[in-house]
Formats: C-alpha cells, structure tokens, sequence
C-alpha cells in the first residue's frame, strides 16, 4: 500500500465519524429501557431462528471489548453459535479514542455482511498493537483483507450516508436501552451485567428455557 493510498484511507474513515460517541467510563443509567429489535440492518452471525439472541454493544477502541472478543468469543463462538443455540447481534457504539472507535466501525460495516465478524475480530485483535504506537494503517490492513472488499471499495463506502446512518442507528438504540460502557450484552433482551463465558452461559439457558 503506497503512503497516499494510505493516507485517502485514514482520509476516508475518519470523513465517516457519526455525530454521536459514547464514553467507555462511568456505570450504566439503566439496566432495562428499551432494546431496539434485531432487523435485517443488523449485523449478525448465527441461525436467525436461533432461540436465544445476544445483543453486544461495542467499540473498536475498548480494550475490555477487546479482551472479550480475544478471550471469550472463540468459545462462545463455538459452544453456542456454532451449534444454533444463539444467534449474536453486534452493535456499534464508538468510544474515546474516537479517532479509532469510528474509523473502525465504518470499516467494518463497509465489508460485506457475512465478513463483518471476520473483520470486527481483526480489529479487536489489532487494537492493543495501535495503543502501543502502531499505525493505523497496520491496523486496517488485516481487516480488509478478510472484509470481502477491496481498499477502494471499503474508501468509497465509508463516508456514504447510509454507513453514517447505520452507525448512528446503532448509537441511538444504545441511548434507548440506556446503555453508555462497552461491552454491554443483551440476552433475548434482558441486560446482562456479568459478560463472562459462565455469566452469559447463565443467562443464555435461562433465555432458552423461557425464565
């Protein structure tokens, strides 16, 4: 990647900042208000008939979000997904820094769909590299790579009104369901505070045994 291409990437990501970012710091105002309902503008992966679905709340520039995603998602994946017991829904809600939080969400909504948790791993995976002095531009390179994207096509997507709008979408059910931390996770629409394997394990049976 040449330094301009690099430098219209930054551009371009960074032209794609919503409006409205959350903080990572402080406690949550309330635990239950109103979870906007999973639509096909969601980003998912699991069957859709699934019985349980788990809602996250999440920013590229949270590092909890990123331990999460480094040290929980490969066994939720595979104990819960990957045998059509839950269906996850990942939502945007962009944090401090926001120069990385809302670069990383245009990126990821950017890639085709079925990518997108191929792509939010990348970045989750990358983030800590960034925070000890490295380059963006290094941080961007592996989630296109598995985006299903090219560079060009992931640039000219980003600042489109409808990335913005998907964003914000996100931001605003995040406001709805009182939720300002990340991660934050929501099991069949209940707030769940304890986002361990073992807590949401808890809470996924008691989902899927209707409590």
């Amino acid at each position: 990647m040449t330094t301009r291409r690099k430098s219209l990437l930054i551009l371009a990501l960074a032209l794609a900042a919503p409006a409205v970012a959350a903080s990572a710091s402080g406690s949550d105002s309330a635990l239950a208000q109103t979870l906007a309902p999973v639509t096909a503008a969601d980003r998912s992966i699991g069957r859709a008939d699934a019985p349980v679905t788990v809602v996250e709340y999440a920013s590229f520039a949270c590092n909890h979000c990123a331990d999460w995603h480094r040290f929980v998602y490969p066994t939720f994946k595979s104990r819960f997904i990957d045998t059509g017991q839950v269906r996850l829904v990942f939502r945007n809600l962009p944090t401090l820094p926001e120069e990385m939080s809302m670069p990383g969400a245009a990126l990821a909504r950017c890639a085709a769909p079925e990518r997108f948790f191929d792509v939010a791993s990348a970045l989750m995976l990358g983030q800590d590299a960034v925070f000890r002095g490295g380059t963006r531009e290094d941080w961007y390179a592996p989630a296109i790579a598995v985006s299903g994207r090219t560079q060009a096509q992931i640039e000219a997507c980003a600042t489109t009104p409808a990335t913005l709008a998907a964003i914000n979408r996100d931001v605003d059910s995040a406001n709805a369901a009182g939720v300002n931390t990340t991660p934050a996770f929501f099991v069949n629409g209940r707030r769940v505070t304890d986002r361990s394997l073992g807590g949401l394990e808890v809470a996924i049976r008691a989902a899927a045994a209707g409590q």
